[in-house]
C-alpha cells in the first residue's frame, strides 16, 4: 500500500454531488469574474472568520505583497518575520522593496515573541506574523510590542484556517490577515486563489479596488493595480468547502490526536500545543537529528513525506543580496536540518494510520 503525504482526491470525493453540481452552476450562470459567487464567498469566510470584510484574491502570495501594497510599506522599511516560514511570506515583504527582519522561532515553530522587540529600528513598520503549520501564534505579546511601537501587523494565516488564539481566530488580531486556499490546505480550492480579511473598511475598499486594474469603475483607474481576482469557479467551489471545514478540521484533529498518543520513538520529537492555541493541523511535523535516514525508511515503505522547509529563506539564492549565512539563525537552521511532514489528509483511514505509526515507531 502507498500512503502519500496528502491526498487531495479524497476531499473532492467526499463532497462530489455538491461540487459537481456547484461547478455546473457556475458555468451555466454566464458569468465567471467578480460575481455572485465572489460576493457569496466574500461575506461567508469574513463571518467564519469573525471580520468586518474579506476581499477574494488570485493567490495567497497576491494577498501578502498587495497587503503591504496597501499598507503603504516599501523601500527603506523593515518588516519582522520569522526565519523557518515558506519563502512567500517574505516575497510578499520584498516584491514591494522592504527589507524582511528575520527572528527565530519558538519551539512550537512560530515566531519567538520575546525576541522581536530587539530587531527594532527606527526603519520597522510591520510585523508579519505566520501561523505556521496550522497552529495559532503566541498573539498577545505580539499585539502588545506592535501596540507599543505603533507597528502595522500582518498575519500569513496561509496554513490556519480556523486556529484561534483564546478564543479569537487568527486573521482577526492584525490589520490585514493573508489566506492561501492552495488546494493542500485545510480550506483548499481546485487551484489557486487567495483572500485577505480585515476590519478596516478603508482597507478592504482600497484592496478591492488593487486588485482589479485598480479600478473603482469600468475603464477609470484611481491606482496602478494588479489582475488578481479570485474567480467565480473557485469562489463557488471554496463556498462548498466552507460548510464542511469544521467538519474537516474535526476528522484531522482525531487523525492527530491518534499520531500524538501512538507514536513512541525516542528518536523523534512530536509537535507541541501552545496553551491558549489551538492548532487545525494544516501539518503533522515531526522532529528528528536522522531525518534523511528516516525518509529513506519510510519511503522504502512506500510511506511518503514532505520538508517543510529544507531552505530558510535567509539562506536561499533568492535572497543572497541580503548577505546572510549559515549560522547567522541557528535556531531556524536546525529545524530546516530536521523537520518532516508525515502522511495526512482528511479521508486518511485507520488502516494507513497504524501503518505510518508502526513504520516510525519501529525506527532504529
Amino acid at each position: 500500500m502507498k500512503i502519500m503525504p496528502n491526498r487531495l482526491d479524497r476531499g473532492f470525493f467526499m463532497y462530489q454531488e455538491e461540487f459537481e453540481k456547484k461547478a455546473v452552476e457556475v458555468l451555466r450562470s454566464g458569468w465567471y469574474v467578480l460575481g455572485n459567487e465572489v460576493r457569496g464567498f466574500e461575506q461567508e469566510f469574513a463571518d467564519y472568520c469573525g471580520a468586518k470584510h474579506c476581499v477574494g484574491l488570485a493567490s495567497g502570495l497576491d494577498a501578502l505583497w498587495i497587503a503591504f501594497r496597501i499598507l503603504g510599506i516599501g523601500k527603506g522599511d523593515e518588516v519582522i518575520v520569522q526565519g523557518n516560514t515558506y519563502i512567500a511570506s517574505v516575497m510578499g515583504i520584498t516584491i514591494n522593496g522592504a527589507t524582511p527582519v528575520f527572528v527565530e522561532p519558538d519551539e512550537y515553530y512560530n515566531i519567538d515573541a520575546t525576541k522581536i522587540e530587539e530587531k527594532i529600528s527606527e526603519r520597522t513598520k510591520a510585523i508579519l506574523v505566520v501561523h505556521l503549520y496550522g497552529q495559532a501564534s503566541n498573539m498577545k505579546p505580539i499585539m502588545e510590542i506592535a501596540n507599543k511601537y505603533k507597528l502595522r501587523v500582518v498575519e500569513d494565516c496561509a496554513q490556519s484556517h480556523g486556529a484561534c488564539f483564546d478564543g479569537k481566530m487568527t486573521g482577526t488580531f492584525g490589520d490585514i490577515g493573508c489566506f492561501s486556499f492552495y488546494p493542500s490546505k485545510n480550506l483548499g480550492a481546485f487551484g489557486d486563489a487567495g483572500a485577505i480579511v480585515t476590519n478596516d473598511e478603508k482597507l478592504a475598499d482600497e484592496c478591492r479596488i488593487f486588485r482589479n486594474y485598480g479600478s473603482e469603475k469600468r475603464y477609470y483607474n484611481k491606482v496602478v493595480g494588479a489582475n488578481s481576482r479570485l474567480d467565480e469557479m473557485q469562489a463557488g467551489l471554496l463556498r462548498v468547502r466552507l460548510r464542511h471545514l469544521n467538519e474537516l478540521a474535526d476528522e484531522k484533529q482525531r487523525i492527530c490526536e491518534n499520531y500524538l498518543a501512538e507514536l513512541n520513538n525516542p528518536c523523534i520529537e512530536l509537535p507541541k500545543i501552545r496553551d491558549g492555541a489551538t492548532h487545525i493541523w494544516h501539518q503533522f511535523v515531526i522532529r528528528t537529528d536522522r531525518r534523511d535516514e528516516l525518509m529513506e525508511y519510510l519511503n522504502e515503505k512506500d510511506i511518503g513525506t514532505i520538508i517543510h522547509y529544507p531552505i530558510p529563506p535567509h539562506l536561499s539564492e533568492a535572497y543572497a543580496y541580503l548577505g546572510k549565512k549559515a549560522g547567522d539563525y541557528p535556531i531556524t537552521e536546525r529545524y530546516a536540518k530536521t523537520v518532516l511532514s508525515i502522511p495526512l489528509d482528511n479521508g486518511m483511514t485507520d488502516e494507513e494510520q497504524d501503518i505510518v505509526i508502526k513504520a516510525i515507531n519501529e525506527f532504529r
